[in-house]
């Protein structure tokens, strides 16, 4: 992470601490209501620059016998961590991801995901996660990214025909 960093301030738009963030897109496989094989993560917002969510490990996860999916578990940390840019303005994407993992973590259990934001500098936001099981002080996984914010309407412009919703994000695209 550089030395010189922007002040954070948080958008006043965005979710109050202890709301709901809305999702990226209603078909995101992380956060989207519609997607049919998705984690359908609530990410909610926290004190200044923080987010967290809760994800229950189901059985379809399952990667090593009884265990999450080191993919699996590396998306919930994209799409936590994606949410942060919203909080001090707009939408950003991910241009690295590093998962540490640390223990296995067992299908039957519920994931919690806490993220903050370590600093901004331009259009580029630090951010790092942290995985329990219930008890803070005892991480199972670590992340930690750089998210690029973006003007959607150009950085997706040329992708939406390949979306489920592509008619849905056209007639969205072209609102003033």
């Amino acid at each position: 992470m550089p030395d010189e960093l922007d002040e954070l301030v948080r958008h006043p738009k965005t979710s109050k601490p202890g709301e709901p963030m809305r999702s990226h897109n209603k078909s995101c496989f992380g956060c989207g209501v519609d997607s049919p094989r998705g984690l359908h993560l609530t990410v909610h917002a926290g004190e200044g620059f923080t987010v967290d969510a809760r994800m229950p490990v189901e059985q379809w996860m399952e990667g090593g016998p009884g265990v999450i999916h080191g993919g699996i578990l590396s998306s919930a940390f994209d799409d936590v961590m994606g949410m942060l840019p919203r909080l001090i303005g707009p939408p950003g994407v991910t241009v690295h991801l590093q998962v540490d993992f640390l223990a296995p973590i067992p299908v039957g259990k519920t994931l919690h995901i806490e993220a903050s934001i370590l600093g901004k500098q331009r259009r580029k936001i630090y951010a790092e996660a942290v995985a329990h099981l219930g008890d803070p002080d005892r991480p199972v996984a670590r992340a930690n990214g750089v998210f690029v914010t973006v003007d959607v309407r150009e950085h997706f412009a040329d992708h939406v025909e390949n979306s489920a919703k592509a008619q849905e994000y056209k007639d969205r695209m072209h609102r003033p």
